[in-house]
Order: structure tokens, then C-alpha cells, then sequence
């Protein structure tokens, strides 16, 4: 049997997945990469990968997609690491440098700026001083890992699932496992299995992962991020979509 191409992001929130692939009879049936979000989608974009866990923003440049799993990378409310980071408040900001390793979050934030705080900053793609902040008239756009212990060393701080939420009262699915063709049910099956395992055993992979100064990774796995896609997290991947196409 061929065996079915998966890309899958490389941070800590993807850590219990990764997991529970890495310790049952899947493994044998996949070939896995670590990507960055941006290159997991470009990945399945390209046909590349046949299953990829990719920001949800991507899926509008793919002919055809489907959610193949029960699970995503998903908050309800404060997801702890995906931010903007700035020294003054956003109403006062001037240029937002976006995060290159992001699709959705970048979205996320034009999409906040432009419907919530009705702001139009100017937005800097590929910073050359990306998150050096050089005046405070400057914010920029973080995810996953680099932000780990960062929110004390800004005056202000805007967690973007939370300002979602105060938005549009809903929770916020930031990736799923998003396949570009059909894929064996009973694999599917095998899959979801897998990435249950993994959620089920994250005491476990505590043990094994590293230590971050200033930053609780068990709360981070086990409650800030919300791994069960729901109706509601479904409602407000279809709003996010059509708020990025009205951009």
C-alpha cells in the first residue's frame, strides 16, 4: 500500500498529535514531515501531501478540501500564542509587521483590524527587523513557540483567539487536518484513533518536553488550547473565511 503523505506543523500545540502518531500502527502507513504552518499549507497546495494540518485560511487555495479529523488546533477564548506584541495600544499603531511563518494569524489580524478595532495600519510583509520593534509606532504579528515567555516584555499585548472571541462571541480554529483528495475511511478511522491517543497520553509527553522560562506548558496543552472541533469552531471557520475574502 502507498503510503499517505502527511505535513504536519512543527510547535509544541502540535506536540500531543505528533505523539500519538509517532506511537501507533499508523506510522507505518504515513510519511511524515515538520513544517512551518505556511509551508504545511503550501505543501498540500502543491499536492505535495496528501493530509496536512494546515491554518484554516489556506483552504481557499485549494480546489478541493475536506476536515478529515475530529480534531483541530482550535481556543476558546486566550490561546496564549498567537499575538500581537506592541508598545503602544492599537489604536496608536502605525505599521504591523505580519508574522512570516503565519497565514491564518496574519489574516486573523486583518481581519480583527479592519472589523473590530476599525484600524488600517499599514502592514509590512518580510520585516527586515522582524519583531525588533524599531519605534512604538510599530507592532508586529507572533505565533507559536517564539512567543513562549514574551508577554512581559511589551506594554501591550493583544491575544488574537481572545479578541476574536470579545468579536464575535465564538471560538477560533486556527488549523485542521485538511485533505486534498479522498481518503480511505478506514484510515480515517486509524487516524483519529492515533491523534486521540496522543491527547489522551499529553501527562505522559510532558516528561519529554523542554522547559520554557516564564511559561506553564501544561496549561497550554491541556487547557488553552482546545484540540475537539466543534459546531461552534466550525461556524467560526466559515465566518473567518468569508471576513478574509471580504478583506
Amino acid at each position: 500500500m502507498k503510503k499517505i503523505r502527511i505535513s504536519a506543523v512543527s510547535y509544541t500545540n502540535t506536540k500531543p498529535f505528533i505523539y500519538g502518531l509517532q506511537h501507533s500502527g499508523i506510522l507505518d502507513k504515513i510519511d511524515l514531515s515538520l513544517d512551518t504552518p505556511s509551508d504545511c499549507a503550501q505543501k498540500l497546495i502543491d499536492d505535495r501531501v496528501d493530509i496536512g494540518l494546515i491554518p484554516v485560511a489556506a483552504v481557499l487555495n485549494i480546489t478541493e478540501w475536506n476536515i478529515i479529523s475530529d480534531y483541530c488546533i482550535g481556543a476558546v477564548g486566550a490561546v496564549n500564542s498567537v499575538f500581537i506584541f506592541s508598545n503602544t495600544p492599537i489604536q496608536d499603531i502605525r505599521y504591523l509587521q505580519l508574522d512570516p511563518q503565519s497565514r491564518s494569524s496574519n489574516n486573523l489580524a486583518k481581519v480583527l483590524l479592519k472589523n473590530y478595532w476599525k484600524l488600517n495600519p499599514e502592514l509590512i510583509v518580510n520585516a527586515p527587523e522582524y519583531a525588533q520593534l524599531p519605534d512604538d509606532r510599530t507592532a508586529f504579528v507572533q505565533i507559536g513557540d517564539r512567543t513562549f515567555g514574551k508577554k512581559d516584555k511589551y506594554t501591550f499585548v493583544y491575544d488574537l483567539a481572545e479578541e476574536w472571541q470579545k468579536f464575535t462571541g465564538l471560538p477560533f480554529m486556527f488549523a485542521g487536518w485538511i485533505a486534498n483528495k479522498p481518503i480511505p475511511a478506514d484510515f480515517i478511522a486509524d487516524f483519529n484513533k492515533a491523534l486521540k491517543l496522543g491527547l489522551d497520553c499529553r501527562q505522559e509527553l510532558f516528561k519529554e518536553l523542554p522547559v520554557f522560562e516564564n511559561f506553564d506548558i501544561e496549561d497550554y496543552l491541556m487547557h488553552k488550547i482546545d484540540f475537539n472541533i466543534t459546531d461552534d469552531k466550525l461556524k467560526a471557520m466559515q465566518l473567518f473565511l468569508k471576513l478574509i475574502q471580504e478583506l
